[in-house]
């Protein structure tokens, strides 16, 4: 009876963290970064994470070689580009857009001097190490490697769209792409709350395939996913090279990515998590 009563007693494990908790979690996993973390370790992670998201950009663009339907396009790319920042999630690496949640939530739970001066840091070497990793896997990609014509044509296709807005030019075509980059953190930053969220890798998995597919398949402008295609890309002769590159697609891309994490992801999640804890602060002092 004891056992039965055990059994009937004992409760399932969560199969998702509580969306509220979602942020203390990640705030605590960006003060660990930013304070532990030494140059040299916070250095390698960035560079892996850029290494991971090469990786992803490689595989979107070659399952979707030769894919005549658009829509069955985007669809495989979203499900390639997935993969990479998949291997970023469970490897616990340092994405410059997952960065983007964790320290905004960081600050906003542990706001202090201090804190805040090491987040900088941590912020800037991880889109360096990003962009670095990307590099370096882009060039091992080009020396080791040959893809069929088709394969260069799609990514020369990619990388024209991600620098569409160029052509518009000036003040309003720079405010387009950073509005475009916030949009793509939107849904990636997400994918990271998403992934913290989930307690078993496929939990962790389905939600990052959704949000990320639907970024790809949206065409946002996401500043990691930039660095991976143009590094691939550049090698080959493909695209207008690093200075245009960095200075259309790139950089506003990680302005609106920084704004979009903030915005759309820490900064409503942690109101409602502070209101919460609060009317339950005020719910037990009344009992």
């Amino acid at each position: 009876m004891a056992t039965i009563a055990g059994q009937i007693d004992a409760s399932p494990m969560n199969q998702f963290l509580a969306p509220d908790l979602v942020m203390v979690e990640m705030a605590e996993v960006g003060a660990e970064r930013a304070l532990r973390r030494t140059v040299p370790e916070v250095i390698v992670l960035s560079m892996l994470a850029g290494a991971f998201i090469a990786v992803g950009a490689l595989f979107s663009t070659l399952i979707a070689t030769g894919t005549s339907n658009e829509g069955l396009q985007r669809l495989m790319e979203g499900f390639g580009f997935s993969a990479g920042f998949f291997i970023v999630v469970l490897s616990g690496t340092l994405l410059f857009t997952e960065v983007n949640v964790e320290m905004p939530a960081t600050l906003l739970r542990c706001g202090t001097r201090t804190l805040a001066g090491r987040v900088g840091r941590l912020w800037v070497l991880a889109a360096f190490g990003n962009l670095a990793g990307a590099f370096l896997v882009g060039w091992a990609v080009h020396i080791a490697q040959s893809y069929s014509p088709g394969f260069e044509e799609l990514l020369a296709e990619i990388v024209d769209a991600k620098m569409r807005y160029r052509e518009v030019g000036g003040a309003g075509g720079w405010f387009q792409a950073v509005l475009s980059g916030v949009l793509g953190n939107w849904l990636v930053g997400m994918a990271a709350f998403l992934a913290v969220m989930g307690r078993t890798i496929i939990g962790k998995y389905i939600p990052v395939l959704l949000t990320v597919s639907a970024f790809v398949a949206a065409g946002f402008m996401h500043s990691p996913a930039n660095m991976a295609y143009f590094s691939l890309a550049t090698p080959e002769g493909i695209g207008p090279g690093w200075g245009p590159a960095l200075a259309w697609s790139i950089a506003p891309a990680a302005l609106g990515n920084v704004l979009g994490a903030f915005f759309l992801v820490a900064l409503p999640f942690w109101v409602v998590n502070t209101r919460r804890q609060s009317n339950a602060t005020v719910e037990t002092a009344a009992e």
